[in-house]
């Protein structure tokens, strides 16, 4: 692009709303999915959609989402959180309740377009802190730790529209 040349402002503009909506659509369900429970049910097998007349039965697992079911870090992390150093331990307790419903609200916030930068911002620190747990664990979270750093590539190129960010219902902050 030349000097004479005004850059595509809805371009960036739809770069922007498309960089917000996808950070706020992978932390909400994030934050959701603390709340999902498995359970297995035996059922007679379809065939062809109808139950089969052998009594053949199958076990089923059904996904459901439950106040109750709400689990912030899974009881196999948990325990080896529990081991590092680094951690303290009253914060544990804390982080296991928190984090799902700061997915959540933090999802919406930046969805609503309310206080973009800050919401933003506190999305990139959330993430940092997920990176710095799963670098404690070592080498099963790896993989965790290269997908939170693609995360925050997109938190840092959502920052960096945020001139062109036109949908928002606060856009001080």
């Amino acid at each position: 692009m030349n000097s004479s040349e005004k850059p595509d402002t809805l371009a960036l503009t739809y770069a922007a709303l498309l960089a917000r909506v996808w950070l706020a659509a992978r932390a909400v369900q994030t934050g959701v999915e603390k709340f999902a429970t498995t359970t297995q049910i035996e059922r007679l097998t379809l065939v062809d959609g109808e139950p089969n007349e052998f009594g053949l039965m199958e076990t089923v697992t059904v996904k459901a989402y439950k106040l109750d079911a709400y689990k912030g870090i899974p009881d196999a992390m948990e325990a080896t959180f529990s081991d590092q150093p680094m951690i303290p331990g009253f914060m544990l307790p804390i982080y296991n309740a928190v984090l799902g419903p700061a997915l959540i609200i933090l999802g919406l916030t930046i969805f609503l377009g309310v206080a973009s930068r800050t919401s933003l911002f506190a999305l990139g620190l959330l993430y940092i802190s997920l990176t710095w747990g799963l670098i404690l664990v070592g080498t099963p979270g790896q993989a965790g730790v290269a997908w939170l750093g693609t995360h925050m590539l997109i938190i840092i190129a959502a920052l960096a529209l945020h001139r062109h960010n036109r949908f928002c219902i606060l856009k001080k902050w």
